[in-house]
């Protein structure tokens, strides 16, 4: 398993929260995601050998929220 956090741009209401680790959440190879809404970081625990990093990024910014650089 492995762990990636991803920086996100400020989250602006609680209800990202259920959005993003709803969606991530059901994604082939997450093991467990967490935003924590006061840094705006998503931590996800994943199987690399399922899905990319890239993959889940697209995903969270599909939902409307920018991955910050």
């Amino acid at each position: 398993m492995t762990v990636i956090k991803f920086q996100l741009e400020p989250l602006t209401c609680p209800s990202c929260i259920k959005k993003i680790e709803g969606k991530v959440g059901k994604m082939d190879g997450v093991e467990k995601v967490k935003v924590l809404f006061n840094s705006s970081k998503v931590k996800v625990d994943y199987d690399e050998e399922q899905v990319s990093p890239e993959e889940l990024k697209s995903v969270i910014e599909k939902l409307g929220y920018p991955v910050a650089a």
